[in-house]
């Protein structure tokens, strides 16, 4: 569904020589899966997700997506902002707002509206279709993002630490909701995230990413059984030990000089 040959982004600021963030990136995702980047901080992972979602142009490399080049913001790809509180419209109502990603499929106001009401109970949303979103709280107005998001029924989703900013409360009911939005409806995910414990919680894979210039270190196969359980499952040992292989990977690069 999604493969990453040997990017390379490189930036010319006003003086100096180039900043290389992306050195030499591979991975791939495939149909179905959830998988998830980290590394340490400032090593890439926004920019290689603009990358994969066109909105930067790598310096070297390719971005395939259902194995075409990735040029520019692909059909069928959405990128999901941490800053969902900025990527939604203020003077839209919540039903709006995830009405505005269908509007461009043709259908009369009735059908849409439905259709956006089905992806708002989806993500437990009923009932709030009149608010707008500074009515609403952070953790709910992801839920409207993701929402939206899903309403153009992607074939991958690309999310940039959707639940960085939120309480811990708020993230754990998130995540779960996330887990099951991606298995009911089978949308490929790839997740960036700087918590080690979520990516293994969420993910069929962890890529751990270097410092920058990043390049993926190491593939983690998360073998962890579904459904996920917020307390069991990240008591099992074997999450234990992946969370150690991560935080030990990330580690030895932080110190790297």
């Amino acid at each position: 569904m999604l493969e990453v040959r040997s990017l390379r982004k490189e930036f010319q600021p006003l003086s100096g020589p180039p900043v290389t963030a992306l050195g030499d990136v591979s991975f791939r995702v495939e149909a179905g899966q959830f998988v998830s980047v980290v590394g340490p901080s400032g090593c890439g992972k926004s920019t290689l997700l603009q990358c994969l979602a066109g909105l930067l142009r790598p310096t070297a490399g390719q971005v395939l997506f259902d194995g075409r080049e990735v040029t520019g913001p692909p059909e069928g790809l959405i990128l999901l902002f941490q800053e969902y509180n900025r990527s939604l419209m203020a003077w839209r109502t919540v039903l709006g707002n995830v009405r505005f990603a269908l509007e461009g499929r043709g259908g009369s106001r009735r059908e849409l509206d439905a259709e956006a009401r089905r992806y708002l109970e989806l993500v437990g949303l009923a009932g709030f279709e009149r608010h707008h979103p500074w009515e609403l709280s952070g953790g709910m107005q992801q839920r409207v993002a993701i929402a939206r998001a899903l309403a153009r029924k992607p074939g991958v989703l690309l999310m940039d630490e959707p639940f960085g900013s939120l309480d811990a409360l708020t993230r754990i009911e998130l995540e779960d909701t996330l887990l099951g939005l991606w298995g009911a409806l089978g949308t490929t995910i790839l997740f960036v995230t700087h918590d080690i414990e979520e990516a293994v919680y969420l993910s069929d894979r962890v890529h751990v990413l270097s410092r920058r210039p990043a390049r993926v270190i190491e593939e983690i196969d998360v073998t962890l059984g579904r459904p996920r359980h917020q307390l069991t499952t990240r008591e099992d040992p074997r999450f234990i030990e992946h969370r150690h292989r991560i935080f030990e990977l990330i580690s030895r690069e932080m110190a790297r000089t």
